[in-house]
């Protein structure tokens, strides 16, 4: 798909990814909508990016996936792509899981962006087609200790995405996954720990590879461009 011109929804833009690919795509000539729960961050952010619109978003809140959806319509009316980035960590045991934490998680991680899916898909059916790009994890291709609870968000993700893309091809709705690895953002930093457990993030590791938030954005693009079902790193 081409990106000049496009209304592109992007979700956890105020910082890491989101960030990066909000300024790549309105590098490229997208209309952006910066969707994040901080309205200093993003109000700030689009300053910089001509044409872009700031939307104060909880992806956990119902209520504020609507008000993203009418006030990108109101403005451009059409949204083109989505790209549903906002998500949170969670490093613990599988035994130290608490459940009430873990469903936050999977509020935000799988229901969030289902929502957000639900709400464009009558859309992209009435413009004769659009793009929706879920951003998921290289975790929920393998198994790390002290990860199954973020990677099985990212599971459900994926699963959501890819039948959903099967679903939806003949009315010329593309859904692809971007699967990132370790990367240079504060999303360990804000990721939910259990302090009664000493577990180490991926990235303490001194083998993992570490990609730049600019890198997948890049990558972010080239799937976009290339529409295909999944990409990862590098």
């Amino acid at each position: 798909m081409e990106i000049k011109n496009k209304v592109i929804i992007i979700t956890g833009a105020s910082q890491g990814i989101g960030r990066a690919a909000a300024e790549k795509l309105s590098a490229e000539g997208a209309k952006v909508v910066l969707a994040a729960r901080s309205e200093d961050a993003i109000e700030k952010l689009s300053k910089q990016l001509p044409g872009s619109l700031p939307v104060r978003t909880d992806m956990r809140n119902p209520g504020d996936i609507k008000n993203l959806f009418e006030k990108t319509i109101a403005k451009y009316g059409r949204v083109d792509i989505l790209i549903n980035n906002a998500g949170q960590g969670m490093y613990v045991p599988v035994e130290g899981i608490d459940v009430e934490k873990y469903k936050e998680i999977m509020e935000l991680n799988v229901y969030g962006p289902l929502r957000a899916m639900q709400a464009a898909i009558p859309l992209m059916r009435t413009q004769g087609g659009g793009m929706i790009l879920n951003i998921s994890s290289l975790v929920s291709k393998n198994y790390f200790p002290n990860l199954a609870a973020y990677a099985s968000t990212k599971y459900a993700l994926n699963a959501l995405s890819l039948t959903a893309r099967d679903e939806l091809k003949d009315d010329h709705i593309i859904v692809s996954v971007m699967h990132p690895r370790m990367t240079a953002t504060d999303f360990g930093k804000n990721s939910i720990r259990a302090t009664a457990f000493q577990t180490a993030r991926p990235g303490d590791r001194p083998h993992m590879e570490i990609d730049t938030a600019a890198q997948v954005a890049d990558k972010i693009l080239g799937l976009i461009r290339s529409e295909e079902p999944e990409a990862m790193m590098p």
